[in-house]
C-alpha cells in the first residue's frame, strides 16, 4: 500500500558510504544510527487538544452543553506511532558488515541487546549459522529469552517476534526475499527501522510495501 503522509520518509544518511576499497569489497559505512532513543510508550488513551476558552463576554450558562453524537462505534483510538526509517547504502557484499556497524552503535549508545532483531536475506549471518548447528530447539530457545540481539534468515523472520529496533541486511537473495521482508521488518520494528542495502531497492519495496 502507499506510504502514509504521516508516516516518516526513508533518508539516505547525510554522510552515505564510505569509499570503496581497492578490493572492490564496501567498507564499513558511516555510523549515522541515532542515540539511545527508547521507544516512547504508545498512548492510544491520549486526550485531544483542549477546548478553546469561550470568550470573556459568554458566561458559562450561555455555552451550549456537548451533546453526544449519534449512536454508533465510538472513534478509534490513535494508532501507534510507526517507527523511524533508516536506510544506509551499502552494497550487497557489505550490507552485512553496515548491519554490524549500525547494531555495535546501537549498543554503544544504550541499547539494550534484546532490544535488536537482525534478518538478512542473503546469507545467514556468522552467529546464527553456529547457533542452528545446536539445532533449532536450542536456536529459537534464545530467541525466546529475549535477552540478546537475534539474528534470523529472512525465510524464518516470520517467527520473531517485535523488538524496539529491527535491522535489515539486504546482503543478497532474490529480489523477491527483500520484497517480504521488509515490509515484514517494518511491522516487527517498535521503534526504529534500519535497512542497510541499495537505496533505489529498498526505496521501491518500502515505498509499495508499507
Amino acid at each position: 500500500m502507499p506510504l502514509i503522509p504521516e508516516e516518516p520518509q526513508i533518508h539516505e544518511s547525510a554522510q552515505g558510504p564510505r569509499a570503496t576499497p581497492a578490493s572492490g569489497r564496501t567498507a564499513p559505512t558511516p555510523r549515522p544510527v541515532p542515540g539511545p532513543r527508547p521507544a516512547a510508550p504508545s498512548r492510544p488513551g491520549r486526550p485531544g487538544p483542549l477546548r478553546p476558552t469561550p470568550p470573556v463576554q459568554r458566561t458559562p450558562r450561555d455555552v451550549a452543553p456537548a451533546t453526544p453524537g449519534p449512536s454508533g462505534p465510538a472513534a478509534p483510538a490513535a494508532t501507534a506511532a510507526s517507527p523511524q526509517i533508516q536506510l544506509i547504502p551499502a552494497s550487497a557484499e557489505g550490507a552485512l558488515d553496515a548491519a554490524e556497524e549500525a547494531v555495535d552503535l546501537l549498543l554503544d549508545s544504550g541499547r539494550a541487546p534484546g532490544d535488536v532483531l537482525v534478518i538478512t536475506t542473503g546469507a545467514q549471518h556468522p552467529w546464527a549459522e553456529h547457533e542452528l548447528s545446536f539445532g533449532e530447539t536450542s536456536y529459537w530457545a534464545q530467541h525466546d529469552a529475549g535477552d540478546d540481539v537475534f539474528y534470523a534468515d529472512a525465510a524464518v523472520a516470520s517467527r520473531a517476534v517485535s523488538r524496539p529496533v529491527v535491522v535489515v541486511a539486504v546482503n543478497g537473495g532474490p529480489v523477491s526475499v527483500a520484497a517480504t521482508a521488509l515490509p515484514l521488518a517494518h511491522s516487527r520494528a517498535g521503534a526504529l527501522l534500519i535497512v542497510c542495502g541499495d537505496p533505489q531497492q529498498i526505496n521501491s519495496v518500502l515505498g509499495a510495501g508499507v
